[in-house]
């Protein structure tokens, strides 16, 4: 049996420390919550040499052990409680060679806590653009650790990396300085009262509002006392170890790293100029979303079809092939088409998905960050707040969960109530099918038409988001102001490998998250559509037979009027002509009621609800597509989907809160009902009558 060791992953923001952690387990990985907290733990598997697993945890982004935020204190929480299953064996940190000053504060506090502590040198491949020579061995024997030199662009010294993993225990424990020289008395003190305990783990449990497993009850009364013995002077000698600590590293990257300024070469200073300039940032920002959502539009076509099509025959061939009875049409009629409606949209999601990859991964999204605080500001929200909203245009639910890393709880309110405004991943197939229903193919200077309507959506969705906010700074009466800080990582060219994997991550999650509601949905929605009660359900074929007895129907005709029949007076049927007098002013049939209730589950259920409605029934090989574009109007004939009827539904979707699991993330990120049911009700009501007066005008 082969043995399995823990690996923490641990680093500074911007360190390349996903890279590394993409290089050593492939797609072998999974992203999830830590439990009880809203925090995303990523963690993989690599195989090392001599059959040993390596467990590896990609702990979030962190500057020191001096916590600030929610995400920093898990990483200190896991490091100081030897009882977690996840307790490393060895903790392996990343750092930037550009910026080794900066990194190595985090490393030191690391190794004070007597874990096996790998240093891994990463971006090696950029040394010499930038005249930086490294002392290797020198640094190893002044930092007691092993040193992996690393570049995952050019797949540099993973292999090395790897066999220092695997050979952990040859690696020194022994701390890089001696801490307790800022205060020995009070240090002194610490070691006489806690004999048995390691004095800097102590120190962070008296610093840190942090969970310590190992004090007992009766130990952590005195640990009190500690913290307030001393509790004016906690911030300075905080301060004293952090002076000592760089100290002891500017003493030794005087020799063990050594810069040619006359080797640098610098493109970085010119390009942000550019990037960030007051007028022609936004110009370029704007011309780069442009060129995203008409490459969604221009590369996704083929293969969308191809899928519509594949999923159309499927069922046919299902229908053809299986006995008839309730198996086979709940397959031909409820799972296949609903599950068709999701993955039909596969082929643009991936793309939105890979474009955003690509505009982190070159490091040009920090300069939008930086480029939208200023708007932000005038708004009430913080400059992270735009992390946040555009996160949102992937999943509401973790970009609010981003919103911990800002320290103003009347900025962190605000961002989480507007943040669902923005446009989401899950919008995006009620979009895309509506806009190729209503909207005609066309082009303006190279632009569709289809294309520009779906960017004026986003624009929209991210001008009510902080419309709103305006208003909600004026009305919430909360005091505080926090200053806006971001680190500017260097620019560079996307790795090929890092795009992929976090490509295939994202629609994997989005497709099988929304998968299994659409499935269990599309099961329950077959159901009702398929069984009724009463005469009108029972009698269907002889009620049709007798009503269109004069007109000669052929066979087809009127088994498609039995169908029609059934699915109006099915469970599903009457419940969606009861709330038709509510939507119809808007535009929309009872069908289209049906599929607003279920899309509440998730929105990305509009479209599968449609496609199983639609297929109830059916014989005819049409995609959905065609389906949606073929039904009439019941009260003013012609089509159903016309662009008045269109737009509204997209105003509404732009608009409306409907997603159940992003009201129970604001919930529990609140700790409230309060908020969430006012964003229920207020976005729903604003949803409506936009949608109202949008119909009512275009009609």
């Amino acid at each position: 049996m082969s043995k399995q060791i823990n690996v923490a992953l641990i680093g500074n923001p911007n360190t390349g420390k996903t890279s590394v952690f993409n290089a050593l387990t492939g797609l072998n990985q999974k992203v999830g919550n830590y439990p009880g907290i809203t925090v995303e733990k990523k963690q993989g598997i690599c195989k090392l040499p001599r059959g040993v697993k390596a467990h590896i945890i990609d702990l979030p982004g962190t500057y020191s052990l001096n916590a600030s935020s929610l995400d920093e204190n898990v990483v200190i929480e896991l490091l100081l409680n030897k009882n977690d299953k996840d307790f490393p064996d060895i903790a392996v940190v990343v750092t930037d060679v550009e910026n080794l000053k900066r990194n190595l504060l985090l490393f030191t506090q690391i190794k004070d806590l007597q874990i096996p502590t790998l240093l891994v040198i990463n971006m090696a491949d950029r040394m010499k653009r930038k005249g930086i020579s490294l002392d290797i061995d020198y640094l190893e024997s002044k930092l007691n650790t092993k040193i992996a030199l690393v570049s995952t662009r050019k797949n540099i010294g993973i292999d090395t990396l790897k066999q220092l993993i695997s050979n952990y225990k040859e690696i020194s424990v022994k701390p890089c300085l001696d801490m307790s020289v800022i205060d020995p008395a009070y240090f002194d003190d610490l070691k006489k009262t806690f004999p048995n305990q390691l004095i800097y783990k102590l120190w962070l449990v008296i610093t840190q509002d942090v969970n310590f497993g190992t004090i007992t009850r009766k130990e952590f009364k005195t640990v009190e006392d500690f913290k307030t013995k001393q509790k004016g002077d906690l911030k300075r000698l905080q301060q004293k170890e952090t002076i000592k600590r760089y100290q002891f590293i500017n003493e030794i990257l005087k020799k063990g790293k050594t810069v040619d300024l006359s080797q640098a070469k610098d493109l970085r200073s010119k390009l942000d100029r550019v990037l960030t300039h007051k007028v022609w940032g936004y110009v370029i920002f704007g011309a780069i979303l442009l060129l995203i959502f008409q490459a969604i539009y221009d590369w996704s076509g083929i293969p969308m079809d191809f899928i519509d099509e594949s999923f159309s025959s499927l069922s046919e061939w299902v229908k053809n092939q299986l006995p008839e009875g309730a198996f086979t049409s709940l397959l031909a009629e409820g799972i296949i088409p609903g599950l068709g409606g999701i993955v039909i949209f596969i082929p643009q999601i991936a793309f939105l998905f890979l474009f955003m990859a690509i505009l982190e991964e070159t490091g040009y999204m920090s300069r939008v960050v930086f480029l939208m605080d200023r708007i932000m500001r005038r708004f009430g929200l913080s400059g992270k707040s735009v992390v946040p909203l555009i996160s949102g245009t992937a999943c509401a639910i973790p970009a609010i969960m981003a919103t911990r890393n800002i320290e103003n709880w009347k900025e962190r309110l605000i961002t989480i109530l507007v943040t669902p405004f923005t446009t989401c991943a899950a919008r995006l197939p009620v979009y895309l099918i509506i806009i190729a229903l209503v909207i005609p193919e066309g082009r303006i200077l190279g632009l569709s038409y289809q294309a520009l309507t779906l960017m004026l959506l986003y624009l929209i969705g991210f001008g009510t988001a902080i419309t709103s906010a305006y208003i909600l700074n004026k009305v919430l009466k909360i005091k505080g102001k926090t200053f806006f800080v971001i680190e500017m990582p260097n620019y560079k060219l996307p790795l090929f490998k890092n795009v992929a994997i976090t490509v295939i991550e994202k629609t994997k999650a989005f497709i099988f998250g929304a998968g299994k509601i659409i499935l269990a949905i599309s099961i329950v929605l077959w159901f009702l559509a398929s069984y009724g009660p009463g005469e009108q359900f029972n009698n269907a074929e002889e009620i049709i037979n007798t009503k269109f007895a004069s007109e000669n129907l052929s066979p087809e005709e009127i088994q498609h009027k039995v169908a029609s029949h059934k699915l109006e007076h099915s469970f599903i049927g009457i419940a969606g002509h009861a709330i038709e007098p509510a939507i119809r002013p808007l535009g929309y049939d009872w069908k289209i009621g049906i599929a607003l209730i279920s899309s509440f589950a998730a929105r990305e259920v509009f479209v599968g609800t449609l496609a199983t409605i639609y297929s109830v029934g059916s014989d005819e090989e049409e995609t959905i597509k065609n389906r949606m574009a073929g039904e009439v109007n019941p009260i003013l004939g012609g089509p159903l989907f016309t662009l008045a009827s269109g737009i509204s539904l997209l105003l509404f979707y732009a608009f409306a809160m409907q997603c159940m699991s992003t009201l129970a993330i604001v919930k529990r990120e609140t700790n409230s009902w309060k908020w969430p049911i006012l964003q229920l009700v207020i976005m729903t009501a604003f949803a409506y009558i936009v949608a109202l007066i949008a119909f009512q005008f275009l009609k």
